[in-house]
C-alpha cells in the first residue's frame, strides 16, 4: 500500500527505495514503535480526537502485532521503514480506519520518540553491567589488600601501592563512566511526541498524557527542537567512548603485566591463544582485540558529530543515518565491557613478583625524604636533594634499599654541605620497607589496607544503592 501516493505521480525506483530504506536497523525500534503508536492512539481516544471504537480497534491490532512480533510485518521496496510497515499491518487488520492512528503525529516525532525509548533501555542495560563489573573488582581487590605492588608514572617505578589499590582505581574510573551515563539519561528521557512534523498540531492533544504513558520525565518544549534534536545520541556515544577508553587502558595493563618482563599476572587460558609456529607462546589475544575494538565508539562519535554539524533545522533524512552508528557503538561497547569484565576478574596476581618489583629501584625513596622532613624539620627540597644523591650513589655502587643505613644517609648529607641527620637505622629501614611504606599512607584515597577497605566499603554501598534505585525505576 502506498501511504503517501497522493502528492507524487511516479514511484521511487527499487534502487532508490532500497538505498534510502532504514529497514535493516528498524528492527531495533520495532517494539518502541508499537508502544509509541499505542500511547498516541490512547491519548487520541482519551481526548475525544478520534472515535473510541476506532481507537480500540487500532489498539487491539497493535497488541496483536506486539504478540506476533517483527517477523510478521510485510516488506517490499515501497515500504521505507518500520513505521510504514506497522501502519500497513494495522490497515490490513482493520481497514482504512487505521489511518486515524496517524492523526496529529508525524514520522518525524515518532522516530525521535522511538529512538529515545530504546536508547534509555540500552543505557540502563549498560549501567547494570558496569555496576556488576565494579562489584566484581571490589571483590577481587578484597583478596589483595595486603599484596604490595609497584605504582608507575611514565611507566617507570614510582611508589609502592597494593594490588587492591590499583584495582580500585579501575572501579573509580568505571564509577565515573556509570555516572556520565546517568546524567545523559536525563536528556534522553524527554518526550518529543506531539511535535508532529515540526510545528505540533491544531488538534488538542495531551502531551502530558503521552509523556506519562511512555514513562518520560518531561516533554520537549519546542517542537522544532523536538524533531531535530539528536545531541542526546552524540552525548551517549561520547559516554561510551569514555567507557571504552577505560576498558582499553585496563586491557593495555593486562597485556603489559602478562609479559615475562613484568610477570605480574597469569591470564586465564580462556582469554589467550598460542602461536601457530611457536608452541611456548601464550598470547593475550582477547585483551589485544578488546583494546582495538574499544576504538570503534570513537569512530562512531566522530561520524555522528560530522553528520550533525551542518544540518539545518528541523528534520532532514540525514538523521536516519545516525542511528546505525548509535546502535553499533552501543553493541560494541557492551560486548567489550562484557569480555573485559570476565577477563579481568579471571586474572591471578603473582604476589611474590609484585612485592619484588615494589622492593626494587628505590621506589620507597619519597618516604625517606618525608621522614627527614618530619623528624628533623628540614625543608622537603633539602631532603629531596639528599635522597636523590643517596639513590644515585647507591645505584652506582650496586647497593639496594636494604643496604642503606643511617650512617650512609649522614655521609651523603655532610658531602652535600648539610648537618648529620642521625635518623637511626630502624627509622631508615622502616621508611625504605615497601610494606611499611604502604601502611604509612593512611590517608583517605591512599593505598594502605585500612584506606583500601574504606574505599571498598564505600563502593559496595554505592553499587547496592544504585542497583536498588535502578530496579525501583524499572518496576
Amino acid at each position: 500500500m502506498k501511504l503517501r501516493s497522493g502528492r507524487l505521480e511516479k514511484e521511487m525506483t527499487d534502487e532508490a527505495a532500497e538505498y534510502t530504506s532504514s529497514l535493516e536497523f528498524d528492527k531495533i525500534i520495532f517494539n518502541a514503535d508499537v508502544k509509541c503508536n499505542m500511547a498516541h492512539t490512547l491519548m487520541l481516544k482519551e481526548e475525544n480526537i478520534i472515535d473510541s471504537d476506532i481507537a480500540d480497534h487500532i489498539i487491539d491490532a497493535l497488541i496483536s502485532l506486539k504478540d506476533e512480533g517483527y517477523n510478521v510485518l510485510e516488506f517490499d521496496p515501497s515500504v521505507e521503514d518500520v513505521h510504514m510497515a506497522v501502519e500497513n499491518y494495522v490497515t490490513n487488520k482493520i481497514g482504512p480506519e487505521a489511518g486515524f492512528m496517524h492523526t496529529a503525529k508525524s514520522r518525524n516525532d515518532q522516530v525521535a520518540t522511538d529512538i529515545r525509548l530504546v536508547l534509555r533501555e540500552k543505557i540502563r542495560e549498560m549501567q547494570f553491567n558496569i555496576l556488576d563489573f565494579i562489584s566484581g573488582i571490589v571483590d577481587l581487590a578484597g583478596e589483595y589488600k595486603e599484596s604490595v605492588f609497584i605504582g608507575f608514572t611514565h611507566l617507570q617505578h614510582a611508589q609502592p601501592i597494593t594490588v587492591a589499590h590499583h584495582l580500585m582505581a579501575y572501579a573509580q574510573s568505571l564509577k565515573r563512566d556509570y555516572q556520565r551515563l546517568d546524567d545523559t539519561y536525563k536528556r534522553v528521557n524527554i518526550n518529543p511526541l506531539g511535535s508532529a512534523a515540526m510545528t505540533t498540531t491544531s488538534f488538542p492533544i495531551n502531551r502530558e498524557l503521552t509523556t506519562r504513558l511512555l514513562g518520560f520525565d518531561s516533554y520537549m518544549e519546542n517542537s522544532m527542537d523536538g524533531v531535530a534534536a539528536r545531541d542526546f545520541i552524540a552525548e551517549t556515544v561520547f559516554d561510551l567512548t569514555q567507557l571504552c577508553t577505560t576498558l582499553s587502558k585496563i586491557c593495555e595493563e593486562l597485556v603489559l603485566w602478562s609479559t615475562y618482563e613484568f610477570g605480574v599476572i597469569t591470564m586465564a587460558d580462556e582469554y589467550c591463544s598460542t602461536s601457530s609456529i611457536m608452541p611456548q607462546k601464550k598470547n593475550p589475544d582477547v585483551a589485544e582485540v578488546a583494546r582495538s575494538k574499544a576504538t570503534i565508539a570513537n569512530g562512531e562519535l566522530v561520524t555522528i558529530l560530522t553528520m550533525l554539524k551542518a544540518l539545518p533545522y528541523t528534520y532532514n533524512r540525514d538523521l536516519q543515518e545516525l542511528t546505525p552508528h548509535l546502535w553499533n557503538a552501543i553493541q560494541n561497547s557492551y560486548d567489550t565491557l562484557e569480555i573485559v569484565k570476565h577477563m579481568l576478574l579471571s586474572v591471578k596476581f603473582n604476589t611474590d613478583r609484585c612485592l619484588d618489583l615494589a622492593s626494587k629501584n628505590f621506589a620507597t625513596a619519597t618516604d625517606l625524604a618525608d621522614i627527614m622532613v618530619r623528624e628533623r624539620k628540614i625543608p622537603f627540597r633539602t631532603a629531596h636533594k639528599i635522597v636523590g644523591r643517596i639513590v644515585n650513589e647507591a645505584i652506582s655502587n650496586g647497593l639496594s634499599a636494604e643496604d642503606i643505613t643511617s650512617v650512609y644517609v649522614d655521609d651523603v648529607a655532610v658531602e652535600l654541605g648539610f648537618n648529620k641527620l642521625n635518623l637511626g637505622d630502624d627509622l631508615v629501614h622502616t621508611a625504605l620497607n615497601p610494606l611499611e611504606n604502604v601502611k604509612m599512607r593512611n590517608v583517605p584515597g591512599g593505598p594502605s589496607p585500612k584506606m583500601v577497605e574504606l574505599a571498598r566499603t564505600n563502593m559496595i554501598s554505592f553499587v547496592n544503592n544504585e542497583v536498588s534505585l535502578k530496579k525501583s525505576f524499572k518496576d
